[in-house]
């Protein structure tokens, strides 16, 4: 098959094979198998040993087995439900092959009496008898070589069986010869010199679910690129067109830094020169702003808003909760209080007549800076100059979005991005590949670092004792229950618990939110909990990101061993975040795992986000880190960032070649193809 043929083959519909009716077809979409290349991707789990074929006398129960037998006698019973049974044996002993809702005419047909036949099933022992019951394999001897080696076990749905999940992977694999290579020499030299399909024979046939073998690491290469390409997309795209120079004087946002009562950190200082560069370029800023939990990324962002706003333009920003939004629109009067900049506050529960009047006041250019909800995005809210664009919290946005975003506010808007959900540094690259990148690592002086300890369940008087205390220093405590992802009502019923037992040991005193809340309602209790109306507020993990609450200075998180390193770090952020030193506690059960163990010792022994993010990665594995799908990370079929951290690094250097050649570009037309990234590449060339 020449190689225009395989790339076409790939890309079609599995029902084109031989085989795959209605049924199985379904079955196959069960496991997101649509196109014939999904088909290569669902790589083996595992491999079965059919290869050990053995005599009569020498059969092990419980064992998967080949026997080469012959056909002796059938038993056909005309009572319903007993099993079909035929009588085999060879030269060494005797074995009955039994069927269970197989016709008669089938089993005459695979097994005609005094035929030699390959049998292959797992060993049972009935009434003094060796027998297979339901046999996976049964073909003539001369197919021998099929049955009888190692055979790759494949993750399958209820339905669909090994054996025809093998002859739709052997029917592609007869048809794929070499292509042509995408990669340089240099580059296939480094990712361990083996082709494409060499690569997809072996992780196929050869038990090759090695992780570190040549032909996976070679695949694995191919997907973190086809990952990398598309984000290059996305940032040719925004440099593709020039945008007006932001011209300002600096002097501004020095006397506004000249009014705070603390002095910028280093990294806070870095970041605004970078976010000033972007603004005063040819080209449009789209900047991710990645800092840890009170790293003053807000700050930042505001003084460059200061310095657009300077410049003639207007700026919005965009949080992605009414009560965040409210915080950075009241952080932001008091930050321009002293300067004639007019700041307004707009979501979807801002009245009719306000939101008119704000309409009009944006379009004549009356308001400098719009704080808000995704409100602000509305069609009929129209900027009269929009330059800036800053979206907080952004962990929800997908590259599509991101694409959507920056063409919203035109070709004049800069957009900059923020996130509080740290990234492992191997990851970087390939989630904010499209974006530059700045980072606030280091904490202001007037953070004060949070203590974290923790205490088995059965001390929980301990801890009561410790709240009481709390609260007769007028400090507030987050309660934090288990995550339960499977069902709101069992969420419910974990805080409603808490609730009822807390509220009898603090009467008055204590208030719930969960995941099954209305906006409303989860607003209602927030503010109560900020205005100091209750004392403790019961919650699952809602309240794990941006939320500010000066006076909550404990964090109690029950059953701590079931969160992830990153989403204990980022809940322990909501608490130390005004003058006094805030306090997490961990509770966990009994009998912990090493894990679970590493991961408290982890928490305990340090307040880096990103050196966190870095350790939750290692100890649990790439697939099993919580949070990520909230960052918008998908994840990899075959890469995996802890044990190939060298072919992203190497990823990362080659899309810098690549990305400015448009002819080079084009070899990798197919590579997306087989990713399922070609799509999305289009969408973004489309205009």
């Amino acid at each position: 098959m020449n190689q225009p043929n395989i790339q076409d083959f790939l890309t079609k519909n599995v029902s084109t094979l031989y085989g795959v009716g209605v049924r199985t077809k379904k079955l196959l979409k069960k496991k997101k198998i649509e196109k014939i290349s999904d088909l290569l991707w669902n790589f083996p789990q595992g491999y079965t040993d059919r290869s050990n074929l053995q005599t009569l006398d020498k059969l092990e129960i419980g064992k998967i087995t080949t026997i080469k037998v012959k056909v002796i006698k059938y038993n056909f019973p005309r009572i319903r439900n007993l099993p079909n049974r035929v009588f085999c044996e060879d030269s060494k002993g005797k074995i009955d092959i039994v069927f269970f809702n197989s016709r008669e005419g089938y089993i005459r047909k695979i097994l005609p009496l005094n035929a030699l036949v390959i049998i292959s099933g797992k060993i049972n022992y009935f009434k003094t008898k060796y027998q297979i019951t339901n046999p996976t394999y049964v073909v003539p001897v001369e197919k021998e070589n099929y049955v009888n080696k190692v055979i790759p076990k494949y993750s399958l749905t209820e339905g669909l069986t090994e054996k025809i999940y093998r002859k739709l992977i052997e029917q592609i694999l007869k048809r794929i010869t070499d292509l042509d290579e995408w990669h340089n020499k240099d580059i296939l030299k480094k990712i361990g010199n083996v082709s494409w399909a060499k690569s997809i024979f072996y992780l196929h046939k050869e038990k090759g679910n090695d992780i570190n073998s040549h032909y996976y690491r070679r695949l694995a290469y191919d997907e973190i690129l086809s990952n990398l390409l598309v984000l290059s997309q996305v940032r040719r795209r925004i440099r593709k067109f020039k945008k007006k120079k932001k011209k300002f004087d600096e002097d501004f946002s020095k006397r506004l830094i000249k009014n705070f009562n603390f002095p910028l950190t280093v990294d806070q200082k870095k970041t605004i020169q970078e976010i000033n560069y972007d603004l005063q370029s040819d080209y449009k800023m789209f900047r991710i702003l990645q800092g840890d939990v009170g790293t003053g990324k807000t700050i930042v962002s505001f003084l460059g808003a200061a310095n657009v706003i300077k410049s003639n333009y207007q700026v919005t920003m965009m949080a992605p909760t009414e009560i965040l939004a409210k915080q950075h629109f009241e952080l932001a009067k008091k930050i321009f209080k002293s300067t004639n900049i007019t700041i307004e506050f707009l979501t979807g529960k801002t009245k009719p007549k306000e939101k008119n009047i704000i309409r009009e006041n944006l379009l004549n250019g009356k308001i400098n800076f719009l704080i808000g909800t995704h409100a602000l995005f509305q069609k009929n809210i129209a900027f009269k100059n929009l330059g800036l664009a800053i979206i907080d919290e952004q962990h929800k946005f997908g590259v599509k979005q991101r694409i959507e975003l920056s063409n919203k506010g035109g070709k004049d808007c800069d957009i900059l991005l923020m996130s509080a959900t740290p990234i492992p540094r191997t990851l970087v690259m390939t989630v904010y590949g499209d974006m530059d990148v700045s980072r606030l690592i280091e904490k202001p002086l007037s953070r004060k670092d949070i203590t974290t300890l923790s205490k088995p369940e059965e001390k929980i008087d301990e801890i009561l004792l410790f709240i009481k205390k709390e609260i007769k220093k007028e400090n507030q405590i987050f309660w934090v229950c288990p995550l339960i992802e499977e069902s709101k009502k069992l969420d419910y019923s974990a805080v409603l618990k808490k609730y009822t037992y807390l509220s009898k040991k603090f009467s008055n005193k204590v208030g719930f939110i969960h995941g099954g809340l209305e906006r409303n309602q989860k607003n209602d209790v927030l503010n109560k909990f900020l205005e100091k109306k209750i004392d403790i507020l019961v919650s699952t993990t809602v309240i794990e990101v941006g939320i500010d609450f000066p006076n909550a200075n404990v964090i109690i998180i029950e059953n701590s061993n079931k969160f992830g390193l990153s989403q204990l770090h980022q809940l322990r952020g909501r608490v130390g975040r005004g003058s006094k030193e805030g306090t997490c506690i961990l509770l966990y059960k009994k009998n912990l795992s090493e894990n679970a163990k590493k991961r408290i010792t982890i928490l305990k022994s340090s307040n880096d986000g990103f050196l966190i993010a870095d350790e939750d990665m290692k100890l649990r594995g790439f697939g099993d880190v919580l949070g990520y799908q909230q960052s918008g990370i998908k994840n990899f079929r075959l890469a995996d960032p802890i044990h190939h951290e060298d072919l992203f690094k190497l990823a990362g250097k080659n899309i810098k070649d690549i990305e400015y050649d448009e002819n080079n570009f084009k070899k990798y037309d197919f590579l997306l193809k087989l990713f399922d990234k070609a799509g999305i590449v289009n969408e973004i060339n489309s205009d």
